[in-house]
């Protein structure tokens, strides 16, 4: 790393700190679905319930959680916090392989939910240093991303030539690896202390906006790979392909996020950061319900990656607009909105898919999307207000 200058280093480190850490978890979450699959014992119905709270335990869990990790970073060091989360979520990965029913295999993932959101921190730490906030928060985004592109063609392809539980523990591997290079390359906060004085900061109506936003916008993204092996089987994919075919359309996915990630700092540029995340929204609620229209697989790959690229953005965007006034709790409180998405849109997907059909799913998904953007353009309309008033009082 000598080679490498100290400004670049300081940029990209971070990305690639939480490239190597959700590559782990991607890597071992598209093949979870069938690895749940195979070592259930019950009826269909049962198993596609117990798979929607499998994938989703963690993000509840973590959803509590979270905020508790971002005020123990406005007293601890950040960086130490974000090396102890990696190494218990990698011992985390250990006991999942181990798990050998469903319930064990639930018990593992919500003692990894427990361990936090290592995204927390990153987060925090890039909100400290100043700078182009914005565009460091793209970055890192767009590292998890492309993360999300790689991870779940690698884990199925790795999945399907050496079994699932071998899969976890490679995966545990790589997130204690990603504690190395965190505890030995990124730098400590310049500015952590100031976390706490932050509190505050941010109006309590502005956070639950982004919360909201952050919330509807991730649900779009996460929902779909509970139900794939039962949406893949309805677009004609055979039995024994559904699992490469999983890994391809989460690729797609994954590659529409880490260019729509990219794109958010220009696009906030062009038309402004609330504009453009309504627009976003809603363009992605519309092309959801337009995935009820796909006749086979290639046609869905297509709606889907146009969907997630407009859907993208709304995350580094509605992050970066309060990164540098919030406290490490209140940065906790908005990733916890991510991760709630990551355990609703699951069980959301597979207790809807239990009594109607794919095309049902995504016009429901669709349509609580559109509901939220007037709401949203509402709460924009009265920030909006209160920054004239304040302006014209300091006048």
């Amino acid at each position: 790393m000598r080679l490498v200058s100290p400004a670049l280093r300081r940029r990209w480190l971070l990305p690639l700190c939480m490239f190597t850490s959700t590559f782990a978890w991607s890597f071992v979450f598209v093949s979870l679905p069938f690895h749940i699959q195979r070592v259930s014992t019950v009826d269909s119905a049962a198993t596609l319930r117990w798979t929607g709270w499998i994938l989703g335990v963690s993000s509840l869990v973590t959803v509590a959680t979270s905020p508790l990790w971002g005020r123990l970073a406005e007293r601890f060091n950040p960086k130490t916090l974000y090396v102890w989360i990696e190494l218990l979520q990698g011992a985390g990965f250990f006991v999942m392989a181990l798990a050998r029913t469903l319930p064990e295999l639930l018990l593992s993932r919500l003692l990894l939910g427990v361990m936090g959101a290592a995204s927390t921190f990153a987060f925090i730490i890039a909100g400290s240093r100043g700078g182009d906030v914005r565009r460091a928060i793209s970055e890192i985004q767009s590292a998890m991303t492309v993360a999300g592109v790689i991870g779940p063609l690698a884990g199925a392809l790795v999945a399907a030539r050496i079994g699932f539980r071998p899969s976890f523990v490679a995966g545990g591997i790589l997130l204690c690896g990603c504690a190395v290079l965190v505890w030995r390359m990124v730098d400590r906060p310049e500015r952590a202390a100031g976390l706490a004085a932050r509190a505050g900061s941010v109006p309590p109506g502005e956070i639950a906006t982004v919360c909201l936003l952050v919330l509807a916008g991730s649900v779009h993204v996460f929902f779909l790979t509970a139900i794939l092996p039962q949406v893949l089987l309805g677009l004609g994919v055979p039995s024994s392909e559904t699992l490469h075919a999983a890994g391809l359309v989460i690729f797609v996915s994954g590659l529409a996020a880490a260019l729509g990630s990219l794109a958010a700092p220009r696009l906030a540029e062009l038309v402004g950061d609330r504009r453009a995340v309504l627009w976003l929204l809603a363009a992605s609620s519309l092309l959801l319900a337009g995935h009820a229209l796909a006749p086979e697989v290639w046609s869905f790959g297509a709606l889907r990656f146009v969907q997630v690229l407009a859907i993208a953005p709304v995350f580094p965007l509605s992050v970066a607009a309060i990164a540098q006034r919030a406290s490490g709790r209140v940065i906790g409180i908005v990733n916890s909105s991510r991760i709630a998405a990551a355990f609703i849109g699951p069980v959301a997907a597979t207790t809807l898919l239990s009594w109607l059909s794919p095309a049902g799913v995504y016009l429901i998904l669709g349509a609580s999307g559109l509901a939220v953007v007037p709401l949203l353009a509402r709460a924009g309309q009265r920030a909006a207000a209160a920054a004239a008033r304040a302006e014209v009082a300091v006048r």
